[in-house]
């Protein structure tokens, strides 16, 4: 117990002295900024993240601060520590102005109490007096912790340090209080899970499962946003595990929960969410390191939504056939349509959603060389249907095999080494990226002596069609084809 109690103090020990050195380290720009605001008897403290990531020996580019100075004297001193005036103030409605000095931005929200009406999470600002009152409406201990200026002294009336040294995410106030007001911290909880490896104090974790359909009272662009950080973050499965096990995502995202098929009792299919959450693992895996600029370069966010929603389609399509068979036909068609719907009721923007889609819809493309390998052809079409998606469709594909029984891995595996070895041959001979019939619509037009219309579109097609049978034609043989469908055509 005592050494328990010793190393726990030792961590607390060694977090303030990390986190003084972060404090002491901030832009001469800052520290001046704190001066200015003592001076004019006005408090102004550092607060919410960037005293966490301090704390934890991470810089922080988003500074955001807390003062007792109201929204007017705020601006007056910024204006004065800016030189040239420049701030914003689009929130000063709820008492925020913003300013930047030397690439040194900074935004200022006056201390705020606040009330919410049981229907929206929208806050009824009013403004608080103190400190440790702000502190007591954020969202959870380890980031109700500030730090005044110009003093540098840590504010840290709720024991976030200590959550913090044990990777705790608790709340301020009670936590049914603190979700009723503000739902959307229920998403946030799982969120830090993910990105920062957090686990939530049980009491915090009940609240969510009591209060988890108050979520779809947030919009769904805010839900998205947190949605997105957890995913991208650097453990999305605890966070996703969580999301589906604490209830809220039956309501923000129903199609994961609903992947816990029952397993029939001669297990004639694996555990379809167990499977997307290890192919979620494994894709992860094989992105390219952060900063090298290779393909899927982490974190790669179309892979990662691709990997959770491959399969979402199997419950749709699931089917017992006689013998026991459990068949999910075309569930890869059905899945890239239900991605789409869902990413759009989530507002995901057009490029993404598209992107995603069409990686659930060819997910499982391979599988049919596995069989038999492909000719040429076959190749050209794979790559052409992936188009930009080729790198992600690879990195899918290879995740996408969760098999226990290894010679069955090891023949998939080598089966996906020789398509992309086919892959890199053909493109050493033919732009198998890009490729195009090799006449193209003017020089139709030329050919056949006809102006625009339907006929051009219909002719490219067929040499775009003996394009991907045959390889490159050269522009004689082309030609000649071109002629040889056309009479055709007139023929009947």
């Amino acid at each position: 117990m005592n050494d328990s109690v010793d190393e726990t103090a030792e961590r607390l020990d060694i977090a303030r002295t990390r986190a003084a050195s972060m404090f002491t380290a901030l832009p001469e720009e800052i520290h001046d900024l704190g001066r200015r605001f003592e001076a004019a008897g006005l408090e102004l403290a550092l607060v919410g993240g960037p005293v966490r990531d301090a704390v934890l020996g991470r810089s922080s580019s988003d500074l955001d601060f807390t003062t007792s100075a109201l929204p007017e004297q705020t601006e007056a001193i910024l204006r004065e520590w800016t030189h040239d005036g420049a701030i914003w103030d689009m929130g000063r409605d709820f008492g925020t102005l913003g300013g930047i000095r030397d690439g040194v931005k900074v935004e200022i929200t006056t201390y705020r109490t606040e009330s919410y009406d049981p229907t929206s999470r929208k806050p009824q600002v009013a403004y608080g007096d103190t400190l440790e009152g702000d502190l007591s409406r954020r969202d959870f201990t380890v980031n109700a912790m500030a730090v005044r200026l110009p003093s540098l002294e840590l504010v840290d009336p709720f024991d976030g340090l200590a959550d913090l040294s044990r990777t705790l995410l608790r709340t301020p106030v009670g936590p049914e209080q603190s979700f009723t007001d503000d739902p959307l911290r229920m998403m946030r909880a799982v969120r830090f899970v993910s990105q920062l490896g957090f686990r939530i104090e049980d009491s915090t974790a009940d609240a969510i499962e009591a209060l988890a359909e108050r979520i779809a009272i947030v919009s769904a662009e805010r839900v998205r946003e947190e949605l997105v950080k957890l995913v991208l973050g650097a453990h999305p499965r605890g966070g996703l595990e969580l999301l589906v096990e604490l209830g809220l995502a039956a309501h923000v995202l129903p199609e994961l929960p609903a992947l816990s098929l029952e397993i029939d009792e001669h297990h004639h299919h694996k555990d379809v969410y167990e499977h997307t959450l290890t192919v979620l693992d494994q894709a992860i895996d094989l992105e390219s390191p952060a900063g090298s600029g290779g393909p899927c370069e982490a974190p790669d966010l179309v892979l990662r939504l691709a990997a959770l929603f491959h399969d979402i389609g199997k419950p749709a399509t699931r089917r017992f056939e006689k013998g026991g068979v459990v068949t999910f036909r075309f569930h890869e068609t059905v899945g890239a349509k239900m991605t789409a719907k869902r990413m759009k009721a989530m507002t995901f923007d057009k490029d993404t959603t598209k992107k995603v889609a069409r990686l659930v819809e060819l997910h499982l493309r391979f599988h049919g060389y596995a069989e038999a390998p492909w000719t040429d052809s076959a190749v050209r079409r794979y790559v052409t249907d992936a188009g930009d998606l080729l790198q992600h469709l690879h990195r899918l594909t290879r995740a996408d095999v969760t098999t226990r029984n290894r010679r069955k891995a090891r023949t998939l595996a080598r089966a996906y080494d020789e398509l992309e070895a086919r892959i890199d041959h053909l493109a050493e001979q033919e732009e198998i990226g890009r490729i195009r019939p090799d006449l193209d619509g003017n020089r139709i037009m030329e050919v056949l002596r006809i102006g625009p219309g339907r006929d051009v579109g219909e002719a490219y097609k067929h040499l775009l069609e003996l394009r991907m049978e045959h390889g490159p034609l050269g522009e004689e043989r082309a030609i000649a084809e071109l002629h040889s469908w056309w009479e055709s055509r007139s023929e009947k």
